[in-house]
């Protein structure tokens, strides 16, 4: 299987604000007649070949307790909707190629000097928010802690299923797919008490 890496595109928006000033004392104008403008655009079709990329709905989020034991406390919270847009046309899709996008986390630093939570304590549960409707996208499979037992208790160590693909020539049609994922961290209940943070690389390749 060919990985061709794709890098993350975003586009911002500005948005212009117009500012009314009022001037005091200045008596209201009569109106002696008013005319309207067209305005017309012509768009052309893009020349360009299409692409495929992925964009995140923001660059941080945060956990908080929810659910923590006696033994093991637990933190929860959301990733940031992430979603894959192909714009290729079928002729410009290799046979045979699918996508799917990769979570790997990084160890949780903590500000005070206190000791790292490795990453292998931070799992997901990824879920689709917009699949479409070809039934050939789908979300990858819960990743438990390793607090947690069972094949799947590893951590979003190295590269975890987000969602995928089976045939992009297939699915790229429908333009666009979103996906997220519940996290959770869970720690020891003697873990050090203060603020850590850490990363998520999500990665699309096909």
């Amino acid at each position: 299987m060919e990985k061709r890496r794709m890098f993350a595109r975003c586009s911002a928006v500005a948005v212009g604000a117009a500012l009314l000033v009022g001037i005091a004392g200045t008596a209201i104008a009569d109106e002696y007649g008013d005319s309207d403008v067209d305005v017309n655009v012509a768009i052309s079709e893009l020349d360009e070949p299409g692409v495929l990329a992925m964009s995140v709905a923001g660059s941080s989020t945060s956990l908080t307790e929810d659910g923590s034991t006696d033994t093991v406390r637990q933190f929860t919270g959301s990733l940031p909707t992430v979603t894959v847009t192909d714009t290729r046309t079928a002729e410009e899709i290799p046979d045979g190629a699918f996508w799917y996008v990769l979570g790997s986390a990084s160890d949780f630093t903590g500000d005070a000097g206190q000791a790292a939570i490795d990453a292998g304590h931070l799992g997901w549960a990824p879920s689709l928010i917009d699949g479409g409707e070809s039934g050939l996208v789908a979300a990858g499979d819960q990743v438990d802690t390793v607090l947690d037992s069972g094949p799947n208790a590893v951590g979003v160590v190295d590269q975890e299923l987000l969602a995928m693909a089976f045939d992009s020539e297939a699915v790229a049609p429908e333009g666009s797919w979103t996906a997220t994922a519940d996290l959770f961290l869970r720690t020891p209940a003697t873990v050090a008490p203060g603020n850590y943070s850490g990363t998520i690389t999500l990665s699309l390749f096909e």
